[in-house]
């Protein structure tokens, strides 16, 4: 199928940008990489009276430190945090995680807020997102709002950002020395959307685990954090023992939902082993520091 007639606008500030999305109000789409939207266009899921490209607008690019925070604008690619070196030293777990993401050509144009305000919940950057406790920084026409990664996930491909609203960067808190991280993804075919998939972070204190985060993708209809787990895991030493317990943990607190090619039970499955892989990743790192 080819995309119904629109309407294209490529402004270059933000000030253009509100004036646009005002002026069409609910017939306005905005076009960041584009990955997403050009396949719902073409199917005739997306009808949009205007396609307002953000690709001009220079206050969404750039990738920088600001503080004790590395701030990603929300038009940087996949391939730009995939080569800077300013996410391999201070938060390798988005290295870790951006060879998962489709294909180079894909990553090539995919953008970092384009896949966090579509909010797929088999996507890799919400996971990683709520693992690192980031922030979405969000503007409209009521100014600049912060909305904690935890809070801004709600549902199946849906987010706590306004109508009016866009994101225009996402903040992520720098990593410490005894920063320790793991990520993991199963998908049929390499560069498929993960069957299930978990970025997990943890400090060291010694060989115990400390600020635990397990965030999954794939696994339920939403960006999800297993917050039980991690209260068990919190301030232990790991053992089999232990493991063994926060598997059986995750499993009841955890409901994975079915999919096209798994069932939820081997949802369930796959996600004990990599929860298991990934605490084994962990204390190697502390067993190394």
């Amino acid at each position: 199928m080819k995309a119904p007639a629109f309407s294209y606008a490529r402004p270059s500030n933000l000030g253009e940008v509100f004036t646009l999305m005002s002026e069409y109000g609910e017939d306005a789409r905005l076009l960041a990489g584009g990955q997403t939207l050009h396949a719902t266009l073409n199917m005739r899921l997306s009808e949009p009276g205007i396609l307002i490209d953000l690709q001009s607008v220079h206050e969404l690019k750039g990738i920088e430190l600001a503080g004790d925070v590395l701030r990603i604008g929300a038009m940087v690619t996949h391939t730009e945090i995939e080569k800077s070196s300013l996410v391999a030293q201070h938060l390798p777990l988005l290295c870790a995680a951006v060879p998962h993401i489709a294909h180079r050509a894909i990553r090539n144009l995919g953008t970092f807020g384009g896949s966090i305000a579509y909010g797929d919940p088999a996507a890799e950057w919400p996971a990683c997102l709520l693992a690192l406790d980031g922030v979405v920084v969000a503007v409209g026409p009521q100014g600049e709002r912060r909305i904690a990664a935890q809070d801004f996930f709600t549902g199946l491909y849906s987010t706590d950002l306004h109508e009016d609203e866009l994101i225009v960067a996402c903040e992520l808190p720098l990593s410490s020395g005894a920063h320790a991280f793991a990520f993991d993804e199963l998908a049929r075919r390499h560069g498929d959307y993960a069957v299930v998939g978990l970025a997990a972070c943890a400090h060291m204190k010694g060989t115990s685990l400390h600020h635990v985060r397990l965030a999954w993708l794939g696994a339920v209809s939403q960006p999800y954090r297993s917050t039980t787990t991690e209260a068990l895991l919190e301030g232990q030493v790991l053992s089999d023992a232990l493991v063994k317990q926060a598997v059986q943990c995750l499993k009841d607190e955890m409901l994975t939902e079915a999919d096209l090619t798994h069932s939820a039970a081997a949802k369930s499955h796959l996600a004990g082993v990599m929860l298991k892989r990934a605490l084994h990743t962990l204390n190697q790192t502390a067993a190394a520091a």
